[in-house]
């Protein structure tokens, strides 16, 4: 694989059926994976549905309202995973830990 190839791959992160867990794997970008879903097919799947329920409403501020209910149970799967270390898992996140902080505020876990 050369170096092109490489910078190519991403990393998804496969949610097994029955576990709590994640399961890392590597992948080209928008390769069907096999009978696994990954958070990209989810939020797609989630995605068509609420677009085949709007029947013709006007949308706003849908940008805002998929970040909402994606980063809450983001932000609650890492701090659970970091035992509530801010720290770790504002380094986890990519994140200052003053907006880390913030952001814990907003969704009412502080």
């Amino acid at each position: 694989m050369n170096k092109l190839e490489e910078s190519a791959n991403f990393v998804s992160y496969a949610i097994p059926e029955q576990t709590n867990g994640f399961t890392q794997t590597t992948q080209a970008p928008h390769s069907a994976p096999d009978q696994e879903s990954t958070l990209r097919t989810e939020v797609d799947k989630s995605l068509k549905r609420f677009f085949q329920q709007l029947e013709n409403e006007p949308v706003t501020d849908l940008h805002r309202m998929v970040m909402s209910e994606v980063e809450a149970p983001l932000l609650e799967a890492v701090m659970h995973y970091t035992g509530n270390n801010q720290s770790k898992a504002s380094v986890m996140l990519g994140l200052n830990r003053g907006t880390l902080r913030t952001k814990l505020k907003h969704y009412g876990m502080l």
